[in-house]
């Protein structure tokens, strides 16, 4: 994390991860292709606690869905659309 800078690309789904190296100006992807954004982390993070509550407090949660081809291809598609984006400026 202290070794990011501005345009590079952290692949996580660490949504913790993804809110300190956003500031940093880098782009935060996850692997299923959601780009993480500055105006939303706060959001995530908010949805990410209450989870972890609710799951504390023994309410069962499945995980998280499979890994799907439609999940690599949004991943592909967005990693382009952001590597384009960095090569043209």
């Amino acid at each position: 994390m202290n070794h990011v800078k501005k345009n590079d690309i952290v692949i996580t789904q660490d949504i913790g991860l993804a809110s300190l190296v956003l500031p940093k100006r880098v782009f935060a992807l996850s692997p299923r292709g959601k780009e993480y954004k500055e105006e939303a982390i706060q959001t995530a993070l908010d949805f990410r606690y209450l989870a972890a509550k609710a799951r504390r407090r023994g309410k069962y949660e499945k995980g998280p869905k499979p890994f799907t081809e439609h999940d690599r291809q949004s991943f592909i598609n967005k990693f382009e659309e952001i590597l384009s984006n960095i090569v043209v400026k």
